[in-house]
């Protein structure tokens, strides 16, 4: 037997009977996690509401001044801010001379940059023609992430809402004036909502 053939017998001996010896795993690529949101941008969102309705909404996130901005257009509807504090406050209002408001107080406060940190990596999927990581969190929501850009592409609720994610701009800010409550929202006593 050859010198060459010698070494080959033994390699495949030891790989094959040595129960030592580790495969290297198939699974080698780690999970991804979920991009942390940056803590200001603008997102334009095209939503299925449960109800089967339509809406658009332009989010305006902005976790220094700890608010969360939703200026929402249903199909065919009243044009309605819903401004959410940190405190847990949430402002839902239209605005001219015959605005409205209710004010509820929910008890949690906007989601933090990181609040899908823990969450249950899914897989990919294909969704509105981008390659998408999945997360789900607690039952409540299903995140897709764009694996190529790590941007958000859509979210889907518990309740049957989806929300496809149309544009998506970090840094990006309202200004303070846009988001004040018109002092009609003060004069009534708050909703509590238990979440």
């Amino acid at each position: 037997m050859s010198c060459k053939n010698f070494l080959l017998y033994t390699t495949w001996f030891v790989v094959f009977i040595n129960p030592s010896v580790e495969w290297p795993e198939s699974n080698s690529i780690p999970t991804p996690t979920p991009t942390p949101w940056p803590e200001q941008f603008h997102a334009l969102l095209c939503m299925k509401l449960y109800s089967g309705a339509h809406q658009i909404t332009d989010l305006w996130y902005d976790w220094p001044k700890g608010r969360n901005v939703n200026l929402q257009q249903k199909q065919l509807g009243v044009y309605m801010y819903d401004v959410e504090w940190n405190n847990g406050t949430s402002f839902y209002y239209t605005k001219g001379i015959n605005g409205t408001c209710q004010t509820i107080e929910f008890g949690v406060g906007i989601p933090r940059p990181d609040f899908l940190d823990g969450a249950n990596y899914l897989g990919t999927q294909v969704k509105d023609g981008f390659l998408c990581n999945v997360w789900e969190k607690v039952d409540f929501i299903w995140y897709y992430e764009d694996v190529a850009t790590k941007r958000p592409v859509r979210w889907d609720f518990y309740d049957g809402i989806i929300t496809h994610v149309m544009t998506f701009e970090a840094g990006a800010t309202l200004p303070d004036l846009v988001v004040q409550a018109p002092h009609y929202c003060f004069t009534a006593k708050p909703k509590r909502e238990d979440v």
